[in-house]
């Protein structure tokens, strides 16, 4: 059958969980690891204002997309996550999974943020860093399980919202419980004026506003047998974008299905799942003059991709220790042609097909356990990488001391081996000569787990090589022109801290990231603050919830050369939502509460993020009668 639902964010503080110490793979299978893993439940992901799921996670030390972008008005191509400060373009150096299938871009290896509806999410997990073998190539940095809520007894959830830049924003949950069959799903459809995304003082005829419009839904069946679980889903995400002139634009059309078997014995569990997405991307480019009064069109671009993929796990428990062992297939094909203006047609595009098999194990020895794994891959264009991990975990009630040493890798995706694009006047070449980027990690940290607080530090350390960025060709006052290519090798270092309170009806947080990420030649790697921390005050009683949340970024540089610096800067934002009737409740949220300016990047014009934005509305949340 399945499992209840998390409670409704209208009661009181629940208590604080113990140390979270394995990162779930699918359903039923997870990954006992050394690492630092961060769960948000449903409860925790509604205290934070963002208005897609991306903007949510910001809340979690060094998450964060690329150019300090939001999915409300960024490019889909620059959705890529970094975590722990790995990542200096818009590709994702983090795998996300939801409910145990990849949710990256098969052409780009971003993250269509769009495609989730954040009140239907059950819990997030996020581990940084690979300390685990399971996940492999877009896991350099770490891996984000998503988990859709669980189905209930004829439950149902709505929600509207109305905000300013005219936003509207309606979605729906629902879900059917039998004796052996569940059925759940969810829709969103939202629409926005958006924002200026150049400051006034340079803005000319040929700036509009970077707006998105887009509807997303899912179904997911769950059939429970005798002989194990089976599990279907679809998913699919129409998107349409205006990115900031009066000729740039993009639109998506996403589809994934999947399916899933499952099945427990008495210590051991199986699970078998494939899927399938497809994609179709169409995007504009164009030059404004220096006036920013004329836009002339460069080219259009229409990207058709599509991915096929399975994986097969196995895990063995016994009192003392766990094996999980499994092996996993991904073979994805796109082109890029772009109709160029005022003549002329260029298209790239290919194949890739990665596999690799992987095990796992981890064995306790009183207050001390011990990790081990390894995984070989088959990384695309010939390639092949090995990746060993090992750690250890040693507790004694309150306290957990917890190490680990890790070598990961991230091929390159179809998109930097065959993709040109444009961003302003920025053109970025790419480069069919890419090899893998690879990584050397270890961390060690400690968690100290109270009746009513708890802290966790962590520190580490990953050298990079062959780590892929664009690098500046030629850069003029009108224009830039960038490769990607595999720089030098880069060394990053940093410390990671997290601390929890509650004090009766009160619960604050505070969260800080401090990493150092440079080059062998001594340039900072680009888009990576030193320092960046979030603190959140959270007062909840009954059917009253308040939450005000501070997010503060320190300087980086939007350039391999560090010529043009993103100066720092802190956003706040707010939380209200008051219980009114029954399952009904009333909500508003703030977020930029105090309409700061801040740069995200130069290309070479200045690009501006969002000012205060605000929404209100209602939100049923219960079962029909």
């Amino acid at each position: 059958m399945a499992a209840q639902a998390q409670p409704p964010p209208t009661q009181n503080p629940p208590e604080l969980e113990p140390v979270k110490t394995s990162i779930t793979v699918v359903e039923k299978i997870s990954a006992e690891t050394p690492a630092n893993v961060t769960v948000l439940d449903s409860i925790a992901l509604q205290q934070s204002p963002g208005t897609n799921l991306d903007d949510r996670l910001r809340d979690v030390p060094g998450f964060s997309l690329f150019r300090r972008s939001s999915s409300l008005a960024a490019n889909p191509t620059t959705q890529g996550i970094s975590l722990r400060g790995i990542g200096s373009s818009g590709a994702s150096r983090t795998l996300v999974l939801w409910d145990g299938i990849p949710a990256n871009d098969p052409f780009g290896g971003w993250v269509y943020w769009t495609q989730f509806v954040p009140g239907e999410i059950g819990r997030a997990e996020i581990s940084r860093g690979a300390a685990t073998s399971i996940f492999g190539d877009r896991a350099m940095s770490g891996a984000i399980g998503l988990f859709s809520l669980p189905a209930e007894k004829l439950h149902v959830r709505a929600e509207y919202e109305f905000g300013n830049e005219d936003t509207q924003d309606i979605s729906a949950g629902f879900a059917d419980v039998w004796s052996r069959v569940a059925i759940s799903g969810a829709a969103r459809a939202f629409t926005t004026d958006g924002y200026f995304i150049v400051p006034a003082s340079i803005r000319g005829a040929a700036d509009t506003r970077a707006n998105v419009q887009f509807v997303t839904g899912d179904v997911r069946i769950d059939h429970y047998t005798s002989i194990g679980d089976f599990f279907f889903k679809t998913s699919i995400l129409a998107e349409e974008r205006q990115n900031g002139t009066v000729l740039t634009h993009n639109s998506t059309g996403l589809g994934t299905v999947s399916m899933r078997y499952m099945r427990e014995f008495t210590s051991d569990s199986l699970s078998l799942l494939g899927f399938h997405t497809r994609e179709g991307f169409h995007a504009t480019f164009s030059s404004v003059t220096a006036d920013r009064n004329t836009d002339r069109l460069s080219y259009s671009q229409t990207v058709p991709s599509q991915a096929v993929g399975g994986a097969a796990l196995w895990q063995h428990h016994q009192s003392r220790w766990n094996v999980l062992a499994g092996a996993d297939v991904y073979r994805v094909e796109g082109a890029s042609t772009d109709h160029l203006v005022p003549s002329g047609l260029r298209v790239g595009g290919g194949t890739q097909l990665q596999h690799g098999v992987y095990g796992q194990a981890d064995a306790t020895f009183g207050p001390l356990r011990l990790f081990a794994g390894v995984r070989h891959s088959f990384a695309g264009q010939g390639s092949q990488f090995l990746s060993p991990n090992g750690g250890f975990v040693i507790g004694k009630k309150r306290l957990r001391a917890r190490g680990s040493v890790y070598r990961s890798f991230r091929a390159p995706t179809l998109n930097e081996l065959y993709r040109d694009f444009k961003a302003g006047n920025t053109t970025t070449k790419a480069n069919p000569a890419l090899v893998p980027e690879t990584l050397w990690g270890a961390e060690t940290g400690f968690d100290w787990v109270g009746e009513t607080g708890t802290f966790r530090v962590t520190g580490y350390r990953n050298s990079l090589d062959k780590l892929i960025t664009n690098v500046t060709l030629s850069s003029a006052a009108t224009a830039i022109v960038r490769q990607r290519a595999n720089a030098a090798a880069a060394l990053s270092r940093g410390v990671e801290a997290e601390f929890r309170q509650r004090l009766r009806n009160f619960t604050g947080e505070l969260k800080y990231l401090y990493v150092d990420s440079r080059y062998v030649t001594g340039f900072r790697v680009a888009q990576i603050p030193k320092h960046q921390g979030t603190a959140q005050l959270t007062y909840q009683r009954e059917g009253t919830l308040v939450s005000l949340g501070l997010r503060s970024y320190s300087y980086q540089f939007d350039d391999d050369l560090n010529a043009f610096r993103l100066p720092g800067y802190a956003s706040a934002q707010f939380v209200v939502r008051q219980h009114l009737v029954r399952a009904l409740s009333a909500e508003v949220t703030l977020e930029n509460a105090l309409n700061r300016q801040f740069y995200t990047a130069f290309t070479p014009t200045p690009n501006i993020g969002a000012p205060r934005l605000w929404r209100a509305g209602l939100r049923w949340d219960g079962r029909l009668h």
